[in-house]
Order: C-alpha cells, then sequence, then structure tokens
C-alpha cells in the first residue's frame, strides 16, 4: 500500500497538476509562487536535506564509510569553487549534468529494487528492464538538447548543450522499441507465466508517461516542474523515511509524530538554504524570504558551498542504496 500511494500517487499528483495547470493556462508559463514552494522548496531541495539522516544524522552510518562521508561535502565545495572561479556558466552546467545523471539513475535503481524483490534473475529481463527505463528518461532528454531552446531550464539559461535534430529521432525509435518490449514482456508475464511486477510496472509506466509529459510534450516550466520533481523528491523522501524508521524506531513516538519531526527538519533546512540564496544572491522572492542579506560581492564563494548539500547528495546516493555492501537495505528489500 506504502509502494502504491509513493509512486503511483505521486504520479496521480502531478499528472492532476498538469490538468489544474491546463484549467488556468499555466502549462505555457513559468512556475508560479504557490507551485514553487510545495514543489521546489518542500519537495525538491528538502529531499536533497533527507541525506543527512541517511548518512550525517546517522552514528553507525557515519562509522560504516567516514572518509567518503568526511571527504563528499569537502571536495563537493572545493572543486565547485575551482571550477566557478574559472566559468560561472561551466558551473552550472556540470551540476545541471550531474543532476541528470542522479535523476535518472534514481529511476534505474527503483526498477532495480523492484526485480530484487520480485526475485528477476533472469538476463533477458534485466536487459528489457533496464533499457526500458533508461530510454524513458533518456530519449525526452535527448530531445531537449536536440530542441533547444526550450521554455524551461534545469538550473539557468544555457545550462544544456546542443544536439543534432537527427539525435532525437534516433533516439526515438530506441525509445519506442524499448518500451514495446517492456511492454510485451510485461503481458507474457502476466498471462503465461503468472508472474506479476506491478511496483516495477508502475515504475517504469510512471516515469515514461511524466518525462514524455513534462519535457517532451508540453513546453513549460510548470509542466516540466510538477511532472520531474514530484514524482523524484516524494518516493526519495519516503525511502528515507522508511530506512530510518525501521532500523531505527523511536521508542514511545508514534510513527505520525516521527513523520512530523522528519518532514519539519528537513522543510526547516530546505527554507534556511533557500533563504541564503535569495536574499544574498537572487532577490527573487522578497515575499517569502525578506531583503535582509546582500552578499553579491561573496558569490564566487557562497555559490559553491550552497550547492554542497545537492552535489553531495548526488555524489552519495550512488553509495548509499547499494544492495550488496549495505545488508539493512537488503534484508528490507527482500522482506
Amino acid at each position: 500500500m506504502v509502494d502504491l500511494c509513493t509512486f503511483l500517487g505521486s504520479a496521480a499528483v502531478a499528472l492532476g497538476l498538469l490538468l489544474v495547470g491546463a484549467q488556468f493556462g499555466l502549462l505555457h508559463d513559468d512556475t508560479p509562487e504557490w507551485m514553487w514552494v510545495p514543489a521546489i522548496l518542500m519537495i525538491d531541495v528538502a529531499h536533497v536535506y533527507a541525506t543527512g539522516f541517511r548518512v550525517y544524522f546517522d552514528r553507525t552510518e557515519l562509522r560504516r564509510n567516514p572518509w567518503l562521508y568526511g571527504l563528499a561535502p569537502l571536495l563537493a565545495f572545493l572543486i565547485g569553487a575551482a571550477i566557478y572561479s574559472e566559468s560561472s556558466l561551466w558551473f552550472w552546467r556540470i551540476l545541471a549534468y550531474l543532476a541528470v545523471f542522479h535523476f535518472v539513475r534514481q529511476q534505474y535503481g527503483w526498477v532495480a529494487l523492484y526485480r530484487a524483490r520480485g526475485g528477476e534473475t533472469d538476463r533477458l529481463g534485466y536487459w528489457v528492464d533496464t533499457c526500458a527505463i533508461y530510454l524513458a528518461t533518456i530519449y525526452p532528454l535527448v530531445y531537449w538538447h536536440a530542441a533547444s531552446p526550450r521554455n524551461f531550464n534545469w538550473f539557468l539559461e544555457g545550462d544544456f548543450l546542443s544536439l543534432p535534430g537527427i539525435t532525437a529521432r534516433v533516439f526515438q525509435v530506441l525509445y519506442w522499441i524499448a518500451l514495446g518490449s517492456y511492454v510485451l514482456r510485461a503481458i507474457y508475464r502476466g498471462i503465461v507465466k503468472n508472474e506479476y511486477n506491478p511496483g516495477k510496472d508502475i515504475v517504469v509506466a510512471t516515469t515514461a508517461l511524466c518525462w514524455y509529459l513534462g519535457i517532451v510534450a508540453l513546453n513549460s516550466d510548470y509542466a516540466f516542474t510538477v511532472t520531474n520533481v514530484i514524482i523524484h523528491g516524494i518516493p526519495y523522501l519516503v525511502l528515507v523515511f522508511w530506512y530510518r524508521w525501521m532500523r531505527q524506531p523511536e521508542t514511545g513516538t508514534s510513527r505520525w509524530s516521527a513523520v512530523f519531526s522528519f518532514l519539519g527538519i528537513v522543510w526547516m533546512l530546505a527554507y534556511f538554504e533557500e533563504l541564503l540564496w535569495d536574499t544574498g544572491l537572487w532577490h527573487e522572492r522578497p515575499w517569502l524570504f525578506g531583503t535582509v542579506l546582500n552578499l553579491d560581492a561573496w558569490e564566487p564563494f557562497l555559490v559553491p558551498l550552497l550547492a554542497v548539500p545537492q552535489i553531495t547528495h548526488y555524489i552519495l546516493d550512488g553509495f548509499i542504496w547499494k544492495r550488496r555492501s549495505n545488508k539493512d537495505l537488503a534484508s528490507m528489500v527482500d522482506h
């Protein structure tokens, strides 16, 4: 039930917001402020800080790999500051591609977890599933590169490079072959072998639908935000809380109290980060953050520093969810 609400529910919210956007004429506009707060602040930025519960607020986990967890944020700042000092455009461009890699790999990670949970070990199935989930994300990204400029950006205008139009046409063919193969195999497994993996099917289907609508079919910042952020951030927040609660349930604390405490902390950290971004550099939302600071002179130092949580999240996410090196996660997934 939790899985259904997490993946299908977050996709339903995203698609519902597209209908709201169509009703109010937002499908060709920037993300309005009333959507920026829940989508960007409370989901996108907040889910980055959820990594703290997985790593930095967990003494056992910190002792497991102290060098990785200590050096990741330090190197993120030092390398980021060095790149930013040479070119702010390339700093944002590299950060954008790190984010893209992270978003794509997370969707693959969900599929891998559901394959493990369903006991799927066949090589053909592995390749069909892998091609389907990767093409479901990579084709829309290739289309974005080939059809640029679009009416939305990952971070800033010009952070993506351009590709020739034929690239998108080639990937479009591969895209439909990969998804068609996945559907045929799922039907065969269900009808002939009576084998089902609804969690995996939901992840592939919702990823393909939301990424296609948000990037290829529609061309607006609003559409991209609601389809991209919600199905990425909400499942990650649920995963971190589930992992933390299952391993270390707090005695005398109800589950709902733990949920609100968890969300309250990540929302507070997310607000503080955006407060520094906006009052120190962007000056876009005085209604939410005020105009207390002006740190423009510190920009070469402040931008890499404020990007550290995000970069650290991208780096560590490639290590902390591997079942082979994490017996607790393997046990929880298998059961």
